[in-house]
Order: structure tokens, then sequence, then C-alpha cells
């Protein structure tokens, strides 16, 4: 049988594997709504800058994590990315490494390592004593901080040019100090198809559903809490476990010359969510759709102007209106970005704003991101 036959109907009976063992997982598991949701942040301040559109243009060690099909259209044989990214006026530390390699002349390999936390948050359950005092030396810290490792594996596909396939297998760890740790462990696989200046791609995340054990440590939970804090037993949560349901990404990029060698790279995805009704542009009780746009305008492949916009979200205003209701607005989240590309060093920059309703106003909080990557021959 053909490699391509062979390839499609691994991937076949991936997704039919997946789809037995949804039911049998649901009727054990919790399906809530977000779950492993750090993953979806992004990485790379290429990518980020334009918006989270690269389902169809990954092309270097971040496809480990955007499109694993990507990782043998890279153009240098060695690759590596780091990226620093802080949330949310700097709160939420977002840091990411990635490294790809050819196995031969078709397949390629890929390793990539995300965390994303929030360190030194005070513990203050005891700031006051048994006596009523305040006792600041009472006062611990931790942190709250979500990982994952990502082992992805591509390969061209030798009867169709320019087509590839990929996957990932990932392995997750989520912490919340001493209180609460979970592992976790799925699938992730995708296809590329490059022809005549147009990319495709397809990605396939949570394929067979990942399913993440939580494990509470009731002990550190109520430890040194004194009598007038007393929490009572339903109040403490229980080992429990959730499923993170599949989502998929169809992506379609274009690249056209421009005179006096510049570049334009215009990009879309499309990202459906099936783990219930989400406030996107296109949204039913079974599936979410929510449409993202990239633009890369690049002079002499050397210096690079990103643009991006998706994210769009129907939010509700908690301020009250002239008729006494409340508003229903749609917000969006706009990224800019830079990059600059010498002698196979990559050097990005991004910064992206998202729209945040706080207290019934409209505010904008900034993200910035900042990648290194570099291609050996």
């Amino acid at each position: 049988m053909s490699q391509l036959s062979s390839t499609a109907r691994g991937l076949l009976l991936l997704g039919a594997a997946g789809a037995l063992s949804l039911p049998v997982a649901a009727q054990t598991a919790r399906t809530p709504k977000y779950s492993n949701e750090f993953l979806n942040i992004g990485v790379g301040a290429r990518a980020l800058g334009m918006g989270k559109v690269q389902a169809s243009l990954a092309d270097n060690a971040t496809a480990g994590y955007w499109n694993p099909a990507g990782l043998v259209n890279q153009t240098h044989k060695y690759d590596g990315v780091l990226m620093h990214s802080e949330l949310f006026s700097g709160v939420v530390k977002n840091d990411y490494a990635a490294f790809s390699m050819p196995l031969d002349e078709k397949s390629s390999l890929g390793v990539s390592v995300l965390r994303l936390g929030v360190d030194d948050i005070a513990d203050t359950r005891n700031l006051i004593n048994e006596y009523g005092y305040i006792d600041y030396s009472k006062i611990t810290l931790f942190s709250v901080a979500d990982y994952a490792l990502l082992v992805s594996y591509a390969r061209k596909v030798a009867r169709v040019e320019g087509l590839s396939v990929g996957g990932n297998a990932k392995v997750i760890y989520r912490n919340i100090g001493k209180f609460a740790q979970g592992y976790g462990f799925g699938l992730d696989a995708g296809v590329q198809y490059n022809y005549k200046g147009w990319n495709l791609g397809l990605v396939a995340r949570d394929i067979t559903t990942t399913f993440t054990q939580w494990t509470i440590n009731a002990d550190a939970y109520t430890e040194g809490i004194n009598s007038t804090q007393a929490i009572a037993e339903d109040e403490i949560p229980t080992n429990s476990a959730e499923i993170t349901l599949p989502r998929f990404v169809l992506g379609v990029g274009r690249r056209v010359e421009l005179p006096k060698q510049f570049s334009a790279l215009l990009a879309v995805d499309l990202e459906t969510t099936t783990d219930g009704q989400r406030g996107t542009l296109i949204s039913t009780k079974g599936v979410s759709v929510d449409p993202r746009a990239g633009l890369e305008l690049g002079y002499k492949n050397l210096v690079f102007l990103r643009g991006g916009a998706g994210n769009f979200q129907e939010i509700q205003s908690f301020a009250a209106n002239s008729s006494g209701g409340s508003d229903r607005s749609w917000k969006g989240q706009y990224s800019l970005g830079a990059g600059v590309a010498i002698s196979g060093l990559r050097v990005d920059l991004a910064l992206s704003r998202l729209a945040v309703e706080k207290l019934g106003s409209s505010s904008q909080t900034n993200s910035l991101i900042v990648s290194l990557g570099y291609g050996l021959k």
C-alpha cells in the first residue's frame, strides 16, 4: 500500500480512537470550557505579532507548537527558538524554548517546552492570628505554574509534492503551590500543503482528547487555619479529572512578491472549538469558530513589519445604560510586531493589546513578547 494511504489510514484510526474513547471518558471526568487553556496562548513573537495566524505558515522550530507538519519545511538544518513574554502588565510570565532537526531527507523531529506562571503569590490566610492581631510573619509565598513538553514528528508524503503530515505527543504538568498538582497527556496532528505560493494547513489539537488528573493536598490546604477561619469539609477541593476536547485550526496563506524587493504575506486561520458555546463571531451550541487574520510586510527578507487581529469576543458591560440595562459589545485582540533576520539569527518583537471589561469600563492591557531564533545550516 502507498505511503500516502498508510498515513491517511493512520490518521483516520487515530481520530476514530479519540471519538470512541470520548463517551467513556466523559462519564468519569469533567469536560470544562477552557481546559488547559495555557496551551493556546501562543508562542513566538513573529506568530503573536501576526495575530496567532500560523497553521499554514509555521516552518521552523515553532512548528512543533503551531503545526508539527511544518517541521519538514524549515530552511535551516537545525533551528532553535527562545521566547519570553509578560502578560497583563508583567503579572504573568510566559516562557518557551524549542529545537528541531531533520532525521533524514523526508522527516524531522522537534522538542518544545512551555511554562506559564504567576510567582510570589502571597498566602494571607494566617495574616490574622487567633487573637485577632495582624502578624506579617505568617505570610508565605507560592507560585502557580503550568508546564508542557511537546515531542513532535513530521514527514513529507512522497507521492504528493508539497504535502507533509506531523504529530505531537505532549505531557502536561500543572502546579498550584503545595496545594494541588495535575498531570496530563495528549496528542495533536497536523497537515501542511504548499502549492505555487499558496500555503494550506490543518491542525487537530487534543485529537484523542487530553486527560488531566488533579491531586489535591487537603492537609496543605487547611494547614495552619485557625478556629476563626474554619473551613467546612465540603469546601475543600477533592481529587478530580478533566478532559480537554479537540480543537481544529484551518489556515490558508499567500506570499506575494512586490516591487523593489518588498514582499507581503497574508494569512487567515479559522479556529474551531468543541467544548461548548463561546462568545465568538461564529457560535453554536456544538462548536464555536474564531477567525483570525495576519499580515507580514518584508524587505529583502531582512526586515519585517507585522500586524494581526483575532480573538473577537462579545463582552457584556456591567455598567447600566440610560435605559437601565447593560450593553453588549464586540472586542478584539490586536497585535503589532517587527523582526530582523541576519545570517540565520532572528530577533522578533510583538505587542499585543487585549481588550478587558473592568468595573464597567473598557480598558486595555498590553503584553510585550520577545523571541530569538537561530537557524544553522
